[in-house]
């Protein structure tokens, strides 16, 4: 028979355990949030890395046609046109400007020639979180959330620590990753204080609204330029590239021949 005691208590057990639950589903759902953020933020870092080249050429080419076509015509719309592609590759850099970062004293990095010339050289460094790095912060995120603590000094420790699981991440270093899980394991693990009553349906609004807050950023990154191509291909996002690379290859031979031919009924 139980008694009235038990009987109050087991509304207030049933809350602990909907909390608990509520608190690992959010940490499980931040860390696919997370995950997808790194994913993007890399691509877009190889995205710019492999094509940048490209898209400024094309530019370049672009601006270049246009005068072509006003110096030929004297139209003042023509003139208008090509003014304005100048401006939007002004102030004119010089061409160690213009490929900065793509290019040193001896010309371009083989990287950056590749994607004009396709000739095949060393790829952009992968900067893509392994398998390994994956799981490692997932178990280190479950292991670690600041939302597993309620105490304010414990909750600190927590985030400063995760800040650092994050940068690690995010450069797919596994080895600082193991590091990391070793120091956890071996520093202090603190005991949640259980809540009760009322603190734990505030409890249970928070995670609500924090999960609120996650959705919108998911939704963000979902719908970013990046982020959608990257779902075309989460599989073999290098090869997305490829076929991009080959796409703009194409436009430069298009723009180059075009340019060509104009200069050439100049001379």
């Amino acid at each position: 028979m139980t008694t009235p005691e038990a009987e109050q208590s087991r509304p207030e057990e049933r809350l602990e355990r909907a909390v608990r639950a509520a608190e690992q589903a959010l940490i499980e759902y931040e860390i696919a949030v997370e995950t997808f953020r790194v994913e993007v933020e890399n691509f877009s870092r190889l995205h710019e890395q492999r094509l940048g080249p490209m898209y400024a050429r094309l530019e370049e080419l672009e601006a270049r046609i246009l005068q072509a076509r006003a110096d030929r015509s004297g139209d003042p719309e023509d003139r208008r046109r090509a003014d304005e592609a100048r401006a939007r590759l002004a102030p004119i850099p010089g061409v160690e400007e213009l490929l900065h970062g793509w290019m040193d004293g001896d010309g371009l990095f083989p990287e950056a020639a590749a994607m004009l010339t396709e000739r095949p050289v060393r790829p952009p460094q992968r900067v893509r979180p392994s398998e390994e790095a994956r799981k490692l912060y997932r178990e280190l995120v479950r292991k670690a959330h600041p939302d597993l603590a309620q105490e304010d000094a414990e909750r600190k420790r927590r985030e400063d620590f995760l800040t650092r699981v994050n940068a690690a991440y995010a450069r797919g270093d596994a080895a600082e990753l193991r590091e990391l899980a070793d120091e956890w394991a071996a520093g202090p693990e603190l005991a949640a204080r259980p809540g009760r009553g009322e603190e734990l349906y505030a409890r249970l609004e928070w995670l609500s609204q924090r999960k609120e807050l996650l959705t919108l950023l998911a939704k963000e990154l979902e719908d970013s330029a990046i982020g959608a191509m990257l779902r075309l291909a989460p599989d073999d996002p290098d090869g997305l590239l490829e076929e991009i690379a080959g796409q703009l290859r194409g436009q430069v031979a298009e723009r180059e021949a075009e340019l060509a031919a104009l200069l050439g009924q100049d001379s």
